[in-house]
């Protein structure tokens, strides 16, 4: 298996070997095709070495100005007389200037005894003042000046071309030139040419490998204006020595083999780089061909190491694109390197080239593998989102993000850092120039102010995290003091209300567990007394001999406590419906005057049966209200029964609705019979009762189902108890 896998191993190693050197054939192709795949006498090479010797010829050939003509061509304009008058200011700075560089040479001369050298530097002085009086009082004496220094420049002019006459010499050995000039009908020329020989019998394509003929399309006259030169800058070169001329006639490179030119040595070494060029296209397009053809199947099947591959998915996603166009950059390069070899290419860079043709195979490898990776996460969208959420660049600019969070401590941090910044630098600079120590004891002192204000915050941090400590250990101790107009400040002030919230949270959660326990105790109760009754009373009609008016007896109390037990389920079905949240809507425009009257008209024959006297005012124009009909039925069903149930006999019950601006209030007010908790939130709760012995045949979760329902309207329920009155407040929205 470990032989086998090896195999496999190498043989993919060699494909992308392959597909390495195919790429590399692409690039090469792409970088090479405009100056070695096409002809040598287009390339920017040649072009070069063209111009400069075009540049060459100007100069020490069609130039025919010799250094005395070029002096006697000489002019001097009035303005630039001006200029090398006012070249160092007026008259009067200039004086000052040349005293004050005299004076202190003159003081040395003196304070040492030595008399003669003073005078010397005052001699000296005093000719240049006069040089200088005499340049603004007479432009002859600055045209003289002016004149000698453009014959400097001439002079120096054609020693530089002395100089360099060995290099127009090489290159008028490589190139054939036959020029006219076409005003004066001069020929310039290199060719030995014989009794009746023509031109022609020379430049043509026999003889000569390029030749360029002027005039000839957009080439136009060959132009004499001068073009390169060893004192180019200076203007008097550009004004006298290059005079604009037109030249027709050739410019060619001979084929002679037998004193071949250095042109003709760089053009056969362009065609052998050429042919190794075509050479190695066509042996990297082909090797990409069989790569491709036989390694497809091989990278879809590769297997990665859970190990690497575990690793690398688990950087950051930023850091993962960073090796990407690290590995990128790195192939670039070595391509980049394969490709500057055939430049100048000979057999003895070989080795040069595998070495980066290896090079660029190791960077396409790790390309391979990193593609494989990444496609494994690239369709999951979700996965992306939560890679970049850990990238270092997401983390880095939250972070930012929220250290602006607070803008007065994000401002503060930033003129901290900027102040350590600052001072750190003037430090340093103290050992440049001692001009920062100022610099660095006004940053210090100004830095000690700051420096408190950060110990002291740093204290009531300090005394915050501590306090936060206790709280998590459960130990709930004294409130902090809270400083106004500080981020620490606010986050003081918030601790205290969570440590306020989390006492009463303990309360509440105390009272829920109590209530919790009354609850279980409640649906024991309520739940058993029925049950007990069905069993009892079943196997009662169970025994043999039992007559027929016991019978009658037994199923109606089994049926009467079946009923109750079915509705205590039901009633506990729907409170846990309702508070669950579970339940939908449908919301109708309906009248509450309307819905309130029926609700009354149900419990009609109970109220005629029962003692309480009721009191029922309601408006008598309709008032709407966006509600399900049905549910707000069973509220006022619920707290109607309730009034029955519980309400001292012979007493007045009174129900109202009013509309109060965009609201509708109804209120249900009786006497209880009962004595009630002082919680009144705890009528609320589930299986609570007025009665406390649990004789009536409620089921306890009226009022938590009717609360439940009026806030899934977005309405409010409220309970008032005074003494024995109880008061149910009812609060809906209307249209």
């Amino acid at each position: 298996m470990d032989t086998k896998l090896r195999n496999r191993n190498i043989k993919l190693a060699f494909l992308v070997l392959l597909f390495t050197f195919g790429i590399s054939g692409i690039f090469v192709l792409a970088t090479n095709s405009s100056n070695l795949l096409g002809d040598y006498f287009e390339t920017e090479e040649f072009r070069s070495e063209y111009n400069q010797f075009i540049d060459y010829l100007f100069l020490y050939e069609l130039n025919e100005m010799s250094s005395e003509e070029a002096k006697e061509a000489i002019t001097v304009t009035a303005e630039e007389i001006d200029e090398h008058r006012y070249q160092y200011g007026d008259l009067l700075s200039q004086k000052a200037t040349i005293r004050n560089q005299y004076a202190g040479l003159i003081e040395e001369a003196e304070a040492a005894g030595d008399k003669e050298v003073a005078e010397a530097y005052k001699k000296e002085r005093d000719e240049k003042i006069e040089d200088i009086s005499q340049n603004f009082k007479s432009d002859e004496h600055v045209e003289k000046k002016v004149r000698a220094e453009k014959e400097k420049e001439i002079d120096q002019y054609y020693r530089d071309l002395q100089t360099n006459r060995s290099d127009y010499l090489r290159y008028s050995e490589a190139f054939t030139y036959y020029l006219k000039d076409r005003d004066s009908s001069k020929v310039y020329t290199n060719l030995n040419l014989a009794g009746n020989e023509s031109p022609k019998d020379h430049l043509n394509k026999k003889n000569m490998i390029f030749i360029r003929t002027y005039p000839a399309g957009d080439q136009g006259y060959l132009s004499a204006q001068y073009q390169y030169g060893y004192s180019g800058e200076q203007e008097t070169i550009s004004q006298i020595v290059t005079t604009p001329r037109l030249f027709e006639g050739q410019i060619a490179v001979s084929k002679m083999e037998s004193s071949p030119s250095y042109i003709m040595n760089m053009y056969e070494d362009f065609q052998k780089r050429k042919m190794l060029l075509m050479i190695y296209i066509g042996a990297s397009l082909a090797a990409l061909a069989v790569s491709v053809l036989l390694g497809k199947k091989e990278i879809q099947a590769l297997a990665l190491n859970d190990k690497w591959a575990g690793l690398y998915l688990g950087l950051p996603i930023d850091l993962r694109v960073l090796l990407f166009g690290v590995t990128m950059f790195g192939g670039i390069i070595s391509f980049l390197l394969i490709n500057d070899q055939f430049y100048y290419f000979s057999y003895s860079q070989l080795a040069d080239l595998l070495i980066g043709l290896l090079i660029a195979t190791l960077f396409m490898v790790a390309f391979i593998l990193q593609v494989k990776m990444i496609a494994v996460q690239w369709g999951d969208r979700k996965k992306l989102k939560e890679d970049w959420k850990g990238s270092y660049i997401f983390r880095m600019v939250t972070g930012i993000r929220n250290a602006f969070l607070v803008r007065s401590t994000g401002i503060q941090l930033l003129i901290l850092l900027s102040g350590i910044f600052l001072f750190g630098l003037s430090a340093g600079l103290v050992f440049v120039d001692p001009f920062f120590l100022l610099v660095f004891g006004f940053l210090f002192l100004a830095a000690i102010f700051p420096a408190a204000v950060l110990i002291r915050r740093t204290g009531y941090f300090n005394k915050i995290l501590q306090n936060t400590n206790e709280l998590a250990a459960g130990r709930m101790g004294s409130d902090l003091p809270v400083k106004k107009r500080s981020a620490l400040g606010t986050l003081a002030g918030n601790i205290n209300v969570l440590k306020h919230g989390v006492k009463k949270s303990q309360n509440e959660q105390a009272k829920s567990e109590r209530l919790k326990t009354e609850l279980i105790t409640n649906v024991s109760h309520d739940l058993r007394t029925p049950l007990t009754s069905i069993i009892t009373y079943t196997e009662l009609l169970k025994a043999p001999g039992v007559n027929e008016a016991d019978r009658e007896a037994y199923l109606e109390i089994i049926d009467r406590k079946s009923k109750r037990l079915k509705v205590l389920i039901d009633d506990l079905f729907e409170a846990s419906k309702m508070a669950s949240g579970s339940v939908e809507l449908v919301r109708e425009r309906i009248d509450l005057v309307q819905l309130l009257q029926q609700a009354l008209a149900e419990h009609s024959e109970k109220m005629d049966q029962n003692s309480l006297q009721f009191r029922v005012s309601t408006p008598e124009e309709p008032v709407y209200s966006m509600v399900d009909g049905q549910k707000l039925w069973r509220v006022f069903d619920n707290l109607i029964g309730n009034i029955l149930k519980y309400s001292l006999e012979n007493t007045r019950v009174y129900i109202s609705l009013k509309p109060n601006g965009n609201n509708a209030v109804i209120t249900f007010k009786n006497v209880t019979k009962y004595e009630l908790s002082e919680s009144v939130d705890e009528l609320f709760e589930r299986f609570k009762r007025g009665d406390q012995s649990r004789n009536t045949e409620g089921s306890g979760l009226g009022l938590a189902i009717a609360k439940s329902i009026v806030d899934l309207h977005d309405g409010e329920l409220d309970i008032e108890v005074d003494g024995d009155l109880f008061k149910v407040i009812v609060t809906l929205e209307t249209v």
